[in-house]
């Protein structure tokens, strides 16, 4: 019975890797990847000749067999085109099928494009949630943010580029002008880049200048017991009643996040004609 390597690779500069991933990489009998073409850069840039298999979400019906099928006959390696596999791709499904199959499953560590991004953003360690990429649909990203507004923990997702600002509008929503974020741009990448600030200041610098290559965001949890100067709660006001949220649910909203009473922030919200 073959065991199923989980090896991180390079989330950017190809000398991310440690020296037993190299070692697996080169005594498995297969390697299931990604994106083989992306893989093949890695494994020709370290001389690796192990054959390749592709494995990702649209083929994972058909090609998860194949894998589990070459898994009776000897070790696999399994790999995603950055970082560790398991996080945001279908790798956890073969993983709890080769579990299934009663296979051994080593996780083989390295770069992890989250926790560079934690550790880097100068925001508390301690507790964090990450949440992989944000949903889509805009309607389904704010019903998610509603529910994280008043969460204390670090909070860490992927975003794209062409989302980038309409996601910084709509954390600002929820989470108000003051919250502070780090924005991490091509991570170990020759264009690497960490802006740090508050969610108002980042999006007014994306505003002017535009949003490439990937990015990993990193949010502060909900302040404990800390009241919002008056400025950002009428900030939060402005841009919810902006997006067509009655002054009810704006009061609600405001309320749960900035420390202000309700009734408080209802009044503000007559005011702001």
């Amino acid at each position: 019975m073959g065991t199923l390597y989980l090896v991180a690779t390079p989330i950017g500069n190809l000398e991310d890797v440690t020296f037993r991933a190299i070692r697996i990489l080169r005594e498995v009998k297969l390697i299931a990847a990604e994106d083989t073409r992306h893989t093949k850069k890695l494994l020709n840039q370290y001389e690796i000749n192990t054959r390749l298999l592709s494995y990702h979400e649209h083929n994972k019906d058909t090609q998860g067999d194949k894998v589990l099928n070459a898994l009776e006959e000897g070790d696999v390696a399994l790999v995603s085109d950055a970082g560790t596999p398991g996080l945001s791709d279908p790798g956890y499904e073969l993983i709890k099928a080769a579990w299934d199959r009663d296979h051994l499953v080593r996780s083989i560590p390295g770069a992890s494009a989250p926790i560079a991004a934690l550790v880097a953003s100068g925001l508390p360690t301690d507790a964090f949630i990450f949440l992989g990429y944000f949903p889509r649909r805009r309607s389904e990203r704010r019903r998610l943010l509603e529910t994280l507004a008043e969460d204390p923990r670090t909070l860490l997702f992927f975003e794209v580029p062409h989302r980038l600002i309409q996601t910084l509008e709509d954390l600002e929503l929820h989470f108000g002008a003051s919250r502070e974020v780090a924005i991490c741009r091509e991570l170990t990448k020759v264009h690497e880049e960490i802006l740090r600030g508050n969610l108002q200041e980042i999006r007014m610098h994306y505003s002017k200048v535009e949003p490439r290559g990937e990015f990993t965001i990193v949010i502060a949890g909900a302040p404990k017991g800390m009241k919002w100067e008056e400025n950002a709660v009428r900030e939060a006001i402005s841009l919810k009643l902006g997006n067509g949220m009655s002054r009810s649910e704006t009061a609600r909203e405001v309320a749960a996040v900035s420390g202000w009473k309700r009734q408080e922030v209802y009044r503000m919200t007559l005011e702001d004609q």
